[in-house]
């Protein structure tokens, strides 16, 4: 199994193309896919990926995936690469859903909100937008990396 050293930049670009492709490519198709200089840089990742054991060649000279990488901090949803921290995210969104619920049913019945129930909200509030943020950068970082 590669380390995530090994599986960054230009490489994991690479390799998320062939992986969403989900047929054989070469390195003219990786080149023009991953918006790379050159069909020598294409089929230099594409060696690495190879020595990897993450991609394999074919008869035909065009490389497929030969396993699916466990990246850290993300997870395979089909042929999509998402971070966790937007799984996390959703969480605390459902969190603050029900707070806000309760909210909207105490100022039904005319009862005063308490400090402590305020400060939860905010602290629900700003957990969403961090995880939110970071899900969001992490994700912009692999679709263009």
């Amino acid at each position: 199994m590669p380390s995530d050293e090994e599986l960054e930049g230009t490489t994991l670009k690479v390799y998320l193309y062939v992986f969403k492709e989900g047929k054989p490519v070469g390195p003219r198709d990786v080149m023009r896919g991953a918006n790379l200089s050159s069909p020598s840089v294409a089929y230099r990742h594409l060696q690495k990926l190879e020595t990897l054991g993450l991609l394999q060649k074919n008869t035909y000279g065009e490389y497929v995936v030969k396993e699916k990488a466990s990246i850290k901090g993300h997870l395979w949803i089909g042929r999509n690469l998402v971070p966790r921290l937007l799984f996390y995210s959703f969480f605390f969104i459902g969190i603050l859903s029900a707070e806000l619920a309760i909210i909207m049913i105490r100022s039904f019945v005319n009862e005063p909100l308490q400090t402590e129930f305020i400060f939860l909200i905010f602290i629900t509030i700003v957990a969403t937008g961090l995880f939110l943020s970071e899900g969001i950068i992490l994700l912009l970082r692999t679709k263009t990396s």
